[in-house]
């Protein structure tokens, strides 16, 4: 006879990237981090900020896979998570039945944790923002889930088709996730301010009436494009 699995799996104790990498990626624009990354690192699009958060969110992941419908390992990572952490849950994108709350959005929020971040579905939406804790979901549904396991907190997920490892690092803003991998994150702080200044530099040239930039024309010009009469 196989033997019963264990309800819950945890690991408390995976490496954390240096607090100032975290504060430098701290209100980093979304668009940007990606921009650092080679264009990718976003979640999936459905997930987005269940409110306007303007400050965004950012900290270390603490990941948490609870499976369908069923919210007893994200119960666990309350346990796990430390203060500014934000908790990533995969559901495996089920949508039909909330996993969270305002009562455990409370008991997050009581725990200092920084946001959570969910592929799956919410419930209670005017009590969740009445706490003030940031929330990032995939649906809100009023069907309630369970809490049988089994579940795991601080191993290895995928979320939204992204993979993500304890200790990464996550941003969000109201475009969305993104996540930056712990061992990305030095270069990721590093290309910032030159993706920064890009960006700025593109934006005064927008506002003082630019209509197509250089590299756009220059393939217009190249003799590669085909004019159909």
């Amino acid at each position: 006879m196989i033997k019963d699995p264990p309800v819950l799996r945890l690991r408390r104790n995976f490496p954390r990237p240096p607090a100032d990498i975290v504060a430098a990626l701290t209100g980093a624009s979304t668009g940007h981090l990606v921009d650092c990354m080679n264009g990718g690192g976003a979640l999936d699009w459905r997930i987005k900020p269940l409110a306007t958060y303007p400050s965004g969110i950012c900290g270390v992941a603490v990941t948490c896979d609870a499976g369908p419908g069923d919210n007893l390992a994200l119960f666990a990572a309350l346990d796990v998570a430390k203060p500014g952490d934000v908790v990533a849950v995969a559901t495996q994108g089920f949508l039909g039945a909330a996993i969270l709350g305002d009562l455990l959005a409370g008991m997050a929020r009581n725990c200092g944790i920084g946001a959570i971040v969910i592929d799956g579905s919410v419930r209670d939406v005017a009590g969740i923002l009445a706490t003030g804790f940031p929330v990032y979901c995939a649906g809100v549904t009023p069907n309630s889930g369970v809490r049988n396991g089994p579940g795991s907190v601080g191993l290895p997920i995928v979320m939204g088709g992204v993979a993500i490892a304890p200790g990464d690092i996550i941003v969000g803003d109201g475009d969305g996730v993104v996540v930056v991998p712990q061992g990305m994150a030095a270069r990721v702080v590093e290309a910032l301010e030159s993706v920064r200044k890009a960006e700025a530099a593109l934006e005064a040239q927008v506002k003082s009436g630019l209509r197509l930039p250089e590299f756009v024309k220059s393939i217009l010009a190249s003799g590669r494009v085909e004019e159909i009469p």
